[in-house]
């Protein structure tokens, strides 16, 4: 398992922080993310195997931008 912290572009309310919790959540591997509409940020935990690209396709089909920090 890894714990990594993305920067997300795009968010200005909860509905939007529900929307990218919601992507990430839905990635298989994912086994849970935070997402802060404070800090911009989401804390994913996930498998090793999930890769960054997969993370930020999910998030860009959700409507949002998911930066590598």
């Amino acid at each position: 398992m890894k714990l990594t912290t993305y920067a997300v572009e795009g968010m200005s309310c909860m509905h939007c922080v529900h929307h990218v919790t919601m992507a990430l959540k839905d990635v298989e591997g994912v086994n849970d993310a935070k997402v802060s509409l404070a800090e911009k940020t989401a804390l994913v935990n996930a498998d090793e195997s999930v890769s960054f690209e997969t993370l930020r396709l999910a998030v860009e089909d959700a409507g949002y931008t998911l930066i590598q920090k």
